[in-house]
């Protein structure tokens, strides 16, 4: 009987091997590497190489969250202030302070403080800070009360079914562009702010994307 199969399909099963390996451990990396704390664990809480305390800056004292993440509004990243933000107030507060030595040799010699990110998108997500606060999402809606934190922890699990929930429902989370950054605020009226929203849902053409091109690019 005629042999109705190529020689090369004698190797076929290995080849399904290697690619079946190449798979799996591909899978395997990218789950080890994007499923780790620093993406998805609600309560991710990283020592910092200095112990900032949000609720003594933002809650007691009242600085405003732009003071030191300059250009949030405009830009599409929430920078780490440098050393010389933090010194425009510890020249003079607490300028002795042990603590505060990294500061201090940030600022005098140029090398950056090694802070450890909390919130970190993957490589594969695209995010705009400006684009969200400038359509009344708070701050909060994404990080939690940072200003009731003396340590900054991983507060929401930043998924894509649980960014998709605020895309498709976007008048449950926008609020007025003037208590954006006031992480202390709720609407005296539920019901008269719900009507606002979806009103100024359609006045500001607030339309987030729901398809993979939107926020995978």
């Amino acid at each position: 009987m005629a042999n109705f199969f190529p020689k090369s399909a004698n190797t076929l099963p290995a080849k399904l091997l290697i690619i079946l390996g190449v798979l799996t451990v591909t899978v395997v990396a990218g789950v080890t590497y994007y499923f780790t704390p620093k993406y998805t664990r609600v309560g991710y809480m990283p020592t910092q190489p200095v112990a900032y305390n949000h609720y003594l800056h933002a809650e007691q004292l009242g600085i405003d969250c732009r003071y030191c993440h300059t250009y949030v509004d405009q830009s599409g990243h929430a920078n780490v202030p440098d050393a010389a933000t933090c010194m425009n107030c510890h020249s003079y507060v607490k300028s002795d302070s042990p603590q505060l030595e990294p500061i201090r040799v940030s600022y005098e010699t140029g090398e950056p403080v090694e802070w450890v990110r909390v919130h970190a998108m993957p490589d594969y997500v695209f995010f705009n800070h400006a684009v969200h606060v400038n359509r009344g999402v708070s701050c909060v809606d994404c990080h939690g009360n940072v200003n009731e934190m003396e340590v900054v922890w991983h507060d929401k699990p930043m998924s894509m079914a649980w960014c998709l929930d605020c895309h498709r429902n976007p008048e449950e989370h926008i609020r007025p562009l003037e208590h954006v950054y006031d992480l202390n605020w709720t609407p005296e009226n539920a019901e008269a702010h719900a009507e606002w929203a979806r009103e100024h849902v359609v006045s500001w053409n607030v339309n987030p994307p729901q398809s993979c091109s939107g926020c995978h690019r």
